[in-house]
């Protein structure tokens, strides 16, 4: 039975996961290259913040800020033609503008105000922006294959992630390193489809997202992360070397790019090496793991935090427990909990 996906309040933080059908490896060089500028289009048509991502060979992993979707400001026809040329040809944008144009004429507010409406239903909403990630990507894929039906394994996953330091740093690392904790590349510069390779080669919306998440940390104040991208981008490399070192721990077999042995992390003396070259970043613990628990486990935050998604959603769930928050199993959580207790295997 499919779960009830929960959401959060005012500006929210997703992680969302999803994978190709039968798991296969469909992702080469110019389907992540398609995908991930099929990504940015949509981030700025609806008007969502992807903090970082990675596009692997059968799945992909995004972070998303969702705006608070009360505050947004409501559309009208300049910003509403704007908003369109980011997705859309010009031709399709100009039809709509010669629409408005008759319903102005026209006098017809009802009906200018009906045209805008087709599109501020979809602004600042995540679970529209992932489906048509999804539906653009598959009709673009299967054209070029020649191929029929589904591309996706099931509806996209999705954790609710808490604004604060310990969460959003926590999953932007497991993110990043994806790569290598797949054996794919040994620096996660290396692997060109993930937020953090993006942003050393210059993309201003990676380096925005990675700035967001420092932000949070108070690391870097404001939007100052542009002004001072050398510093945002130490603090980052930084932390993830110390996320990324070697760890004993098997992935999960949903979690495996390649059913063979993998490179997990950097080995001490590279994390001591990169400390060496500026770092100050002190925590170790939680990345060393791809746990289970930044994937289905509904929520991660504080206590307090997943309490309080658990009480507003206390009458959805048909289950007896007082409180919401479960220790992640397997993992040095440094204070941050879940709100599924998985099971063990």
């Amino acid at each position: 039975m499919r779960q009830a996906r929960i959401k959060g309040e005012g500006v929210s933080y997703y992680h969302c996961i999803s994978r190709v059908v039968d798991r296969q490896f469909i992702f080469g060089n110019e389907e992540r290259e398609f995908f991930v500028a099929l990504m940015r289009k949509l981030e700025a048509f609806h008007g969502l913040r992807v903090l970082t991502y990675v596009v692997m060979s059968n799945h992909f992993h995004l972070m998303v800020e969702e705006p608070d979707r009360d505050a947004l400001q409501p559309l009208d026809r300049e910003s509403l033609l704007k908003r369109l040329g980011f997705l859309y040809k010009r031709m399709y944008v100009d039809t709509v503008r010669q629409e408005l144009e008759r319903a102005v004429k026209a006098g017809n507010s009802d009906w200018e105000k009906a045209i805008i409406e087709r599109y501020q239903s979809r602004m600042g909403n995540i679970s529209i922006f992932m489906k048509e990630l999804k539906q653009r990507f598959s009709s673009w894929y299967n054209r070029r294959k020649g191929r029929r039906g589904t591309l996706w394994e099931e509806r996209f996953k999705s954790v609710l992630v808490e604004g604060d330091e310990k969460a959003l740093m926590a999953i932007a690392a497991y993110i990043d390193l994806n790569p290598v904790r797949a054996g794919m590349v040994s620096r996660v510069e290396e692997y060109r489809w993930c937020g953090y390779a993006s942003a050393v080669s210059g993309n201003r919306r990676a380096r925005q997202g990675l700035g967001r998440i420092l932000s949070s940390s108070g690391r870097v104040s404001g939007e100052d992360f542009e002004k001072h991208w050398k510093e945002t981008a130490a603090l980052y490399r930084l932390w993830l070397y110390d996320q990324g070192e070697v760890g004993e721990v098997t992935a999960p077999e949903e979690e495996e790019e390649e059913r063979v042995s993998v490179r997990r992390g950097f080995s001490a003396k590279e994390v001591e090496a990169e400390i060496q070259r500026g770092g100050q970043i002190p925590l170790k613990q939680l990345i060393r793991l791809r746990v289970r628990s930044f994937i289905d486990g509904g929520v991660l935050g504080s206590v307090a935090f997943v309490d309080q998604v658990f009480e507003r959603y206390r009458g959805e769930f048909k289950i007896k427990r007082k409180s919401g928050a479960r220790r992640m199993r397997n993992a040095e959580s440094d204070g941050l909990c879940v709100f599924r207790n998985l099971r063990q295997n």
